[in-house]
């Protein structure tokens, strides 16, 4: 537990407890993952060269791809490393449309990565999706029926920003029917949910390093050898998918963070605690998304009458970090792609915050967010909502 000192009006000093709570953003870097890093400085050989140097490099990349093999229960020779989250899902759409005559449906709640990237296929378009964020089933059994072409399906296992998990299982199994496709991104809810890719039967899949306490900047793309890519970067590495020297560092902490990551801190139990005090204690809220089948770390919350941008900047002045949607978006007054495609009112669309959670949050910790929360909707509440 950290506290600091931050100034307050009229220049006096007050001591605030310093809590992280935007955990689909990005994940801090444990004690040991950075002592682990720091070893690594010195072993500066490129990979692809063949003296010791760079033999023993190349050493540490394989090692981490064993890691990941094993974690997602993948053969070691379909794992494939990228340069992020981003850049795996660019890779199986632009590489698969590339090598195939194909038509794209997407959800419209996926990542602006895959919304920007399917949407420069001129053979794609969006699944229906409820208020929820549930993809419709039926409506995708009735788009896959009767295509011409190859049918290629571009899903996330959960939706990062409003939490709602799809039904993964059902849905590889409509398209597998009609011989489809299917690339899921699983950035979003890796950090909390298992994927097994051999009992799932999916096609290809990618998810980013530096959501499961590893470096920013590299990625796994896994796909199965019957499908075929075209490259997105060229060159010789990673068999020739995704050329250019790897990222070592950032391979190497994927690899050591999947070789002791612990699924026991997943839990709804912090979640669940901040959602009961937030409908028993602040009026004007609703949650946004699925209660049932729910990221466990994810809330996302409306507070109707109040602009998410200045609650999340009167948290962060407490020493409170949390967001209003996707790191992706922060930049942009757009209104969420994932908010708009639920249907959701658009005097709320600019109400939310979301808030993530580590698992290992204390009490005493959950206690001073649930205070600090609800004196700053309180004071930022309009006029016509008190």
């Amino acid at each position: 537990m950290r506290y600091s000192l931050l100034p307050v009006l009229g220049g006096r000093m007050e001591s605030f407890m310093n809590i992280y709570l935007d955990h689909a953003a990005t994940t801090p870097l444990s004690p040991p993952m950075r002592q682990y890093l720091s070893s690594l400085l010195h072993d500066f050989g490129n990979p692809s060269s063949l003296y010791s140097l760079g033999l023993h490099t190349k050493s540490v990349i394989e090692e981490a791809r064993r890691n990941t093999a094993g974690f997602i229960n993948a053969p070691e020779h379909d794992i494939f490393f990228t340069c992020g989250g981003s850049a795996s899902n660019t890779l199986a759409i632009k590489g698969y449309c590339s090598r195939h005559d194909c038509n794209i449906f997407y959800s419209p709640l996926a990542h602006k990565s895959i919304l920007k990237c399917a949407a420069s296929h001129k053979e794609s378009r969006p699944l229906k999706v409820n208020k929820k964020g549930f993809l419709d089933l039926t409506d995708l059994e009735k788009q896959l029926c009767g295509q011409s072409r190859t049918p290629f399906v571009v899903i996330e296992y959960a939706n990062s920003e409003i939490g709602t998990i799809q039904p993964v299982d059902k849905i590889i199994g409509i398209v597998h029917r009609y011989k489809g496709t299917v690339y899921v991104d699983c950035t979003g809810s890796i950090p909390s949910i298992p994927f097994d890719v051999k009992n799932a039967d999916v096609d290809m899949c990618g998810f980013s390093a530096h959501k499961l306490g590893a470096l920013k900047g590299c990625g796994v793309f896994y796909k199965k050898p019957s499908i075929e890519i075209e490259p997105l970067i060229y060159g010789a590495q990673e068999k020739g998918l995704w050329g250019g020297t790897e990222n070592v560092l950032g391979i190497a902490s994927l690899g050591k963070a999947l070789e002791h990551y612990d699924y026991s801190f997943v839990s709804s139990k912090n979640r669940d605690h901040v959602l009961d005090f937030i409908r028993t204690s602040i009026p004007g809220t609703y949650l946004v998304g699925s209660l049932t089948d729910r990221l466990p770390h994810n809330l996302y919350i409306c507070f109707q009458g109040i602009e998410g941008e200045a609650l999340m900047m009167l948290l962060d002045l407490k020493g409170i970090q949390v967001s209003t949607g996707s790191a992706c978006n922060a930049k942009s007054l757009d209104p969420s792609d994932a908010l708009s495609a639920i249907g959701m009112d658009e005097k709320d669309i600019h109400s939310c915050i979301r808030i993530t959670f580590s698992g290992q949050e204390t009490k005493e910790e959950l206690d001073y967010f649930c205070r600090v929360l609800k004196e700053s909707a309180a004071r930022l509440k309009t006029p016509d909502m008190n």
